[in-house]
């Protein structure tokens, strides 16, 4: 991990962009907030990614902490990743993203290309849904 910290950013704001920036990092991570999940499950969540792109995302985020991957030792091998207590901490800054988004589009009349903002509440969780 050493090796990875190194090529982070200095400047907080940069590096928290370099650590989520990647197609598909927040969407993934979207999918692990309510519980952890098999690489297939989460291949059949996002169809659009392909298996090769997919496992280099989950092992960057790995790599920078924000997702863990557990292994489970039986036959055949399984393998779960679960969002990690500081990639649920990234929570509240995806739903904002998602909401500037938003606005971003109502302010250049493209709300119809965008979907809502739904961030699913974990199980015991007692939030409202956005």
């Amino acid at each position: 991990m050493a090796e990875i910290i190194k090529k982070l950013p200095v400047l907080p704001s940069e590096r928290a962009l370099k650590v989520i920036s990647g197609r598909w990092k927040a969407i993934v991570l979207y999918h692990l907030f309510d519980r952890p999940k098999r690489l297939s499950e989460l291949r059949r969540l996002i169809p659009a990614v392909s298996q090769k792109v997919l496992i280099q995302q989950l092992r960057e985020m790995e790599e920078h902490g924000l997702v863990h991957r557990k292994i489970f030792r039986e036959i055949p091998p399984r393998v779960e990743y679960s969002a990690t207590t500081l990639g649920v901490s990234l929570e509240p800054v995806l739903l904002a993203l998602c909401e500037w988004g938003q606005r971003h589009a109502a302010e250049l009349n493209e709300v119809d290309h965008v979907a809502d903002c739904v961030i699913r509440p974990r199980k015991g969780d007692n939030r409202a849904m956005p």
